[in-house]
């Protein structure tokens, strides 16, 4: 049902969700120990783009679970979900900065 409709959901490319897979239990394995991917590049780029995990494919995940709903709505979900990740990822960049006096 979804496959002939959905279109590619505007990332960013800003790199918070490879930053941050210890929030996401199925990409926990790919954790390099410090919550940062493996696959990251320097570039802020996946390694291994054309290989990565169906996980991190958009079209497999909503034609695998989300096909039910309009593309637009899914893309606001992950949408909600990447600004969360942003958002916790900057709160933690505020605690480790020491506070200006």
């Amino acid at each position: 049902m979804g496959a002939e409709k959905y279109f590619s959901y505007p990332c960013r490319r800003c790199g918070a969700c490879c930053r941050n897979v210890r929030l996401i239990d199925e990409l926990r394995y790919l954790d390099r120990g410090d919550g940062v991917c493996r696959h990251l590049t320097e570039k802020n780029l996946c390694g291994i783009y054309e290989h990565r995990p169906d996980m991190c494919n958009g079209r497999y995940v909503y034609e695998n679970g989300y096909a039910h709903m309009p593309v637009e709505d899914f893309h606001q979900m992950i949408a909600v979900l990447c600004d969360d990740i942003r958002r916790r990822e900057l709160e933690k960049l505020f605690e480790e900065v020491p506070h200006a006096r």
